[in-house]
C-alpha cells in the first residue's frame, strides 16, 4: 500500500497510518510578531478563562495576529492615558529637575492607574 494518498473529489492528501488513511492536516502558516506584557497578560486570560476562544483562535491561525492587534492598542492606550494624567496632575520636567523622588512618585502612581485602566478595558474582557 502506498505511504501517501492524493483524493481529487476534496482535493486531500491523505497518510496511511497502520491500517488507515488519515488526512494531511495543517494549520496555516502564520508570521510570528513580538510580544509583550499586555500580550502575555492577555493570553494568560484567555487560557484561564476563555478556553474556547483561544482554541478557535489558534485552529484558525489568526492567533498570533489577533495578539499583536490586542498589544498594540494597549500600548497606544497606555502611552495616551500616562500622557494625559501627566498633564492633569501637573508632573512636569520641571518637577523632574527640581525634585526627582516626588517626580518618580507620582509618575509610579500614574503608571500603575494607567495599567489598571489598560488591564480592566482591553486585558481583561
Amino acid at each position: 500500500m502506498e505511504k501517501y494518498k492524493y483524493d481529487e473529489s476534496n482535493g486531500l492528501w491523505y497518510e496511511l497510518q497502520g491500517d488507515y488513511y488519515l488526512p494531511c492536516l495543517k494549520l496555516p502558516e502564520e508570521k510570528r510578531q513580538p510580544i509583550g506584557i499586555w500580550v502575555r497578560r492577555h493570553h494568560e486570560y484567555l487560557r484561564r478563562n476563555k478556553r474556547i476562544t483561544l482554541s478557535s483562535l489558534r485552529i484558525s491561525g489568526k492567533l498570533n495576529s489577533y495578539l499583536a492587534a490586542i498589544d498594540r492598542q494597549a500600548e497606544k492606550m497606555f502611552e495616551r492615558l500616562v500622557m494625559q494624567m501627566a498633564v492633569t496632575e501637573d508632573v512636569t520636567e520641571q518637577l523632574k529637575a527640581t525634585d526627582q523622588m516626588a517626580w518618580v512618585g507620582r509618575m509610579n502612581s500614574i503608571r500603575n492607574q494607567a495599567i489598571e485602566i489598560v488591564n480592566s478595558e482591553i486585558i481583561f474582557i
